[in-house]
């Protein structure tokens, strides 16, 4: 007796950034059919998964499930990499400066790690500074260097993926999905902008920033889009302390917290600051930076980087992130529609995370899986109730 062939279920994915980009290549990759939409393409200047780098690390502090993903995330870029005969993640390093006073963060971090089985050293100022004396360590008590991470390529990683994607059989469709009617159960298909529709057993919606516009009932201002802006300043012409071989990827938690990345790729020292900004609409919102930041972030670099204390300001971007209110990502079905997806988020450090939280969400579609706790939206009404 001939058994009848299974067909494969259809999954559409809108937004082709790194979560929804490595959502769609793992649903491929393990058996679905899935068309990709994105309105501007991936790792596009409006997206929160555009720019040039992002950071990749597991340092967390305590109490978190990020430091595992992290740990799943770096095996996965690993493996990619090589499959595709292409570097993403740059192993620069990254480097955790603790504040005297207060170093719950790093000291949090180092169970998680050892966990996680992340490859991590507790370094003395003095340690660091014979390492990297390029940094003025005044205030830093201790640190944490995390060798097998760094920096990951951003827009291009995210090309890479729709790249895979595609040469793999999936269906990539540049358009805009119209909001209207995405609440009206049962959704029973897409409207694009140009008038097409797209039909599908199951949907995802991956749209960063623009999550809570698309959905204002079950998201709205959970999703809080905020401008961040990012600093590149220039060493000296010839002076290679301040890139990838001699600098790792470094997060300051003495005063506030700021990050910063080497200067590879022909471009300078990044530097941003991770406080939260204003409020900003990534479709129409003016992307220029604030030059009261820039003024601040100036005096940090002169102080933490001493050589750089008249480094020129060679090009900065505006960014932003996409903030729910406890800062972790959000990975459940829509309340009033089993088919229906939501993930997104990222709340600033979502990007390293995207091979893992993909993976993690074709499975939960495919396997009728059920996500943890801290991913549903049911968390924010108990938060509000509790």
């Amino acid at each position: 007796m001939v058994k009848p062939v299974r067909r494969k279920p259809h999954v559409a994915v809108v937004g082709a950034g790194v979560f929804g980009g490595w959502t769609a290549l793992h649903l491929l990759e393990i058996g679905a059919r899935v068309t990709l939409v994105d309105a501007w393409g991936p790792g596009n200047s409006r997206a929160s998964s555009g720019g040039e780098t992002r950071v990749m690390r597991g340092t967390y502090g305590p109490d978190q499930p990020y430091t595992e993903m992290a740990a799943r995330a770096l095996k996965l870029w690993a493996s990619y990499e090589r499959r595709w005969k292409r570097r993403c993640l740059h192993r620069t390093g990254v480097l955790w400066m603790a504040a005297k006073g207060d170093d719950s963060f790093e000291r949090g971090s180092i169970d998680s790690l050892r966990r996680a089985r992340i490859r991590h050293e507790e370094l003395s100022p003095s340690q660091m500074k014979a390492r990297w004396p390029q940094i003025n360590f005044a205030n830093v008590v201790w640190g944490i260097h995390e060798p097998d991470c760094g920096y990951l390529d951003a827009r291009a990683s995210c090309q890479a993926v729709v790249d895979a994607f595609v040469e793999e059989g999936g269906k990539y469709v540049q358009s805009a999905v119209l909001p209207e009617g995405l609440e009206s159960p049962p959704l029973r298909d897409l409207v694009l902008s140009d008038g097409a529709k797209l039909k599908a057993d199951h949907y995802v919606f991956a749209c960063g920033p623009w999550l809570g516009t698309m959905f204002p009932e079950a998201i709205g201002k959970l999703v809080s889009p905020t401008k961040q802006d990012v600093f590149f300043f220039g060493p000296p012409a010839g002076d290679n302390r301040f890139d990838s071989r001699h600098l790792p990827v470094w997060g300051d938690h003495v005063d506030r917290f700021l990050y910063g990345i080497p200067g590879d790729g022909r471009r300078g020292l990044k530097v941003a600051d991770d406080t939260r900004g204003p409020a900003f609409d990534p479709t129409s919102g003016e992307r220029v930076v604030s030059q009261e930041l820039l003024r601040e972030v100036r005096e940090y670099l002169a102080f933490r980087f001493p050589a750089l204390k008249d480094a020129p300001l060679v090009e900065s971007r505006v960014c932003q992130y996409e903030q729910t209110p406890d800062a972790n990502f959000i990975v459940d079905r829509h309340p009033r529609m089993e088919n229906v997806w939501l993930m997104g988020g990222g709340s600033g450090h979502g990007f390293k995370h995207g091979p893992a939280v993909g993976e993690m969400m074709a499975d939960l579609i495919l396997k009728e899986g059920e996500p943890d706790d801290i991913w549903k939206l049911a968390r924010f009404a108990r938060a509000r109730t509790g």
